[in-house]
């Protein structure tokens, strides 16, 4: 019967040949009858159980007279394990009874000790926290290892020798050294300080403004580089790249200038190694190449899962390609001289920066208080259909700009949000929740960034509001115990049981303490600093969140593939059945991570009974 035991499952295939023979070697069966209490709280456990067969059910002690039913938290069904951290402790803290007949290898405690003693790692999985345990998946589980690209760095041989001239280089003189260099863009050394300068830069000096060609270089040079570090990954550059709008940036090591990385050799260095698609959007003019660089988004998502990139670095750069889209479009169909007065925001998924594959958009604008435009929704019309035909879904809640009632004056704007905040009825606060993510993408920021302002002023010391507002986390159960269910049912919706909870838990926390960011991993790294976050809870939450999300993508993509009509229907579907034994695991401890923090918004909230 130890043959039947499984050593590729972690944490046993973390053993050496040698410990993997002391563990098979020792193994025991245990047969239990349904009903039979395997593990007692607060006795001594024999050591951990491997199920072969069966359901067991977790649950906590009933007092002693009390007629409350006794309450299952957490199911483990095949090749599950359970009692670790029981057996290391010499006793057991709650119940574990068979709910049908089970069948389970027993691992006595003195050899999970000893081995724990020899195997670090081993030690570590079982003692660990989640955040822990991700890191060991990463580096020993199955099909984990990151793309090689992904581990690239900026000096892995793309940095460019730059071409740098002294100030008092006229621009005539500079004209003649880029061509001779065949170069398109130099530097400028003045002082301490190095500018650029671009062959477009040239270009408007003599002909915009008609600048002579004696002219001092240094007087065109643009000081406000964006720079990166030698040691910084290859795949941020492009983030960064792509972000900022620019197609270069500047190495510094110690403060010294040591080279340029551009723009098209950073995509041909990805597309060499994902067979990712030339990213065109900086150089789209027209609505056409716009929809053409946007329907290949989904091509390159699919690629760098596929290629084993970490989900965190892909929202990242999808965030900043979306935005990007969505930003040029708007500044082709709206007329430029309206573009100072107004402001497109983008909020929700989008807005936080968490929306991989698209599935709806959630958009508004907010404009100019007296601002004239009579043709001001006719064109946002116009703009919302156009959005739709890139692959941009509607918002089923009819969120977006075509919809008059997301279009206001700041006036009107700051009003709503003040009116929804004072009411507590579910469309008020969902609809805040929605708008409080909205992130400027578009037009002039400076009108969102006045009533972002103002509301969180408005907000300051309302406790009650903030009680209201955090409710909507404890909506949905914790589906700790879905795996006993796995043969009816099989499937979970993630973004309730787990998405959810944290993003408007961690979004009330971030409204209360005027984090002004809107990305959920950078509002909990914010109050981690702000010391609102314990360190280590912060770290487990990020983890548990970015869980979720990755197995959402996945499975995500799965769907698309083979849809006919290229959507995903479901999206915040986990088929259960499709995971493994490690995957299963990781979710029902970053399920854990949610309850405790549910437990603690509770408490912070007042919002027991």
């Amino acid at each position: 019967m130890p043959d039947s035991f499984k050593m590729t499952n972690l944490p046993f295939s973390l053993l050496d040949d040698n410990e993997q023979k002391l563990l098979r070697s020792s193994l025991d069966i245990g047969y239990y009858q349904k009903g039979e209490y395997i593990m007692t709280a607060g006795n001594e456990p024999e050591g951990v159980f491997v199920i072969l067969k069966g359901k067991v059910g977790e649950s906590e002690v009933v007092e002693e007279g009390s007629d409350s039913p006794q309450h299952v938290f957490v199911h483990y069904t095949n090749e599950d394990y359970f009692g670790g951290w029981s057996a290391i402790r010499g006793k057991a803290i709650h119940n574990f009874i068979a709910e049908e007949e089970t069948i389970c290898h027993v691992l006595p405690t003195k050899t999970l000790l000893d081995l724990m003693a020899t195997n670090s790692l081993f030690a570590d999985y079982f003692q660990q926290n989640l955040s822990a345990k991700t890191e060991i998946v990463q580096q020993h589980g199955k099909e984990q290892d990151m793309a090689e690209f992904m581990l690239a760095k900026v000096s892995d041989g793309l940095i460019r020798e730059p071409l740098v001239i002294p100030e008092g280089t006229s621009i005539r003189e500079a004209t003649l050294l880029m061509r001779e260099k065949k170069a398109d863009c130099l530097l400028v050394k003045r002082g301490n300080r190095y500018g650029m300068v671009t062959g477009t830069d040239l270009l408007d000096a003599i002909v915009v403004d008609e600048m002579s060609t004696a002219t001092d270089l240094a007087e065109i040079a643009s000081y406000r580089l964006i720079t990166v570090k030698p040691d910084d990954y290859l795949f941020n550059a492009l983030i960064i790249m792509t972000q900022q709008h620019i197609e270069r940036v500047v190495v510094m090591a110690d403060n010294e200038m040591s080279g340029i990385v551009e723009l098209t050799d950073v995509l041909s260095y990805f597309s060499s190694h994902s067979h990712v698609i030339g990213l065109r959007i900086e150089r789209a003019q027209t609505v056409e190449d716009l929809r053409e660089a946007a329907q290949g988004l989904d091509d390159l998502i699919k690629a760098l899962v596929s290629n084993g990139v970490k989900t965190r670095f892909v929202m990242d750069l999808l965030a900043a390609m979306n935005g990007r889209i969505i930003a040029k479009l708007f500044n082709i169909i709206v007329p430029v001289d309206m573009q100072p007065h107004v402001c497109l925001l983008v909020m929700g998924s989008e807005g936080r920066g968490e929306q991989v594959m698209k599935t709806d958009q959630d958009n508004a604008v907010i404009y100019r208080d007296g601002l004239v435009w009579p043709e001001m929704q006719e064109t946002l019309n116009h703009f919302s259909e156009t959005l739709i035909s890139f692959g941009f879904p509607p918002c089923p809640g009819n969120i977006m700009v075509s919809n008059q009632a997301w279009v206001k004056s700041l006036g009107d704007w700051t009003q709503m949000l003040s009116d929804w905040a004072e009411r507590c009825d579910g469309d008020s606060q969902m609809n805040l929740a929605i708008a409080v993510d909205a992130k400027p993408v578009a037009g002039n920021p400076a009108i969102f960034k006045a009533s972002r302002n103002w509301f969180m002023r408005h907000l300051r010391n309302n406790d009650v509001f903030f009680s209201h507002f955090a409710k909507a986390s404890l909506e949905f159960d914790t589906p700790l115990t879905f795996f006993g269910n796995l043969k009816d049912k099989g499937q979970l919706d993630i973004k309730k049981g787990g998405i959810f909870p944290i993003v408007h838990g961690i979004r009330t926390l971030a409204l209360e303490f005027r984090v002004k960011a809107t990305n959920t991993f950078e509002r909990i790294e914010a109050l981690v600093e702000m010391k609102q976050l314990k360190e280590k809870h912060g770290k487990e939450i990020t983890e548990a969140l970015s869980l979720f999300i990755s197995l959402r993508l996945r499975q995500q993509i799965k769907r698309i593939e083979c849809s006919e009509s290229g959507h995903d229907q479901t999206p915040n579907v986990i088929d259960l059945q499709s995971l493994d034994k490690m995957e299963r695991d990781l979710l029902r401890d970053a399920l854990h991570i949610v309850k405790g923090f549910k437990k603690h918004l509770e408490l912070r909230y007042h919002l027991g009974g």
